[in-house]
């Protein structure tokens, strides 16, 4: 058996919005998506986002697992002539 409710239409802004009854059930904020068919419009709630894990808090938890040391990297060759370009212009400057 079908249930029938009657919701209200009113101005919000420079847009429309429909009033949905309680008794529908649908939290606040839920998201919807609206489609009309054939003159009738018909809407269901969106999919929620995948919840995402944050696993920053997982280093070190489990037993035996230990840590790669860090390793530090040469600096890129550009890095390096990009300094030396720096000093050299700055004592062109104060010269």
């Amino acid at each position: 058996m079908t249930k029938e409710y009657r919701a209200k239409v009113f101005k919000s802004g420079n847009s429309l919005a429909l009033r949905l009854p309680k008794a529908l059930g649908i939290e606040d904020g839920t998201e919807m998506i609206v489609r009309e068919e054939r003159g009738e419009f018909r809407f269901e709630p969106a999919d929620k986002p995948k919840a995402k894990i944050d696993v920053s808090g997982f280093a070190g938890k489990a037993p035996g697992l230990k840590l790669a040391p860090r390793e530090d990297f040469e600096e890129r060759p550009s890095t390096i002539a990009a300094r030396q370009a720096a000093k050299l212009a700055e004592a062109v400057k104060k010269a």
